[in-house]
């Protein structure tokens, strides 16, 4: 390599150099706003996912877990993702409830350590 190339890419490592520590702290800061992101209830994070029911976008199940851990907080965190979902979906947190949080205890539906809730949204 002649003296002109050699010195190019010298001058090229500092810029390289930030460039990754940029991409580097971008990537961690991302990671921490997600985290932040988070909802606890009843002290504890818990896992929510929710989707349509038949192909029908206004009707909707949410499953919660673990409801091991606080029966109330689990059924705070299903409406908490079930009005999330319809408003996503419909620009609405109106909801019919089908199996909702607020049922009595022994008839809300538990399906291994995960809580089960259904209902409909119904937008304005």
């Amino acid at each position: 390599m002649t003296k002109t190339k050699t010195r190019a890419l010298t001058d090229l490592r500092p810029a390289l150099l930030t460039g990754l520590l940029l991409i580097a702290v971008l990537l961690l800061s991302a990671c921490n706003e997600r985290q932040a992101d988070r909802v606890a209830f009843d002290g504890v994070f818990f896992r929510a996912t929710s989707g349509k029911v038949d192909k029908q976008r206004e009707q909707f199940e949410v499953g919660v877990s673990p409801v091991s851990a606080s029966l109330e907080g689990a059924r705070e965190a299903g409406r908490y993702e079930a009005i999330r979902y319809c408003i996503k979906q419909f620009g609405s947190s109106d909801i019919e409830w089908i199996e909702g949080p607020d049922a009595e205890d022994g008839t809300l539906r538990i399906s291994g350590d995960k809580l089960l809730l259904r209902g409909t949204c119904t937008p304005a």
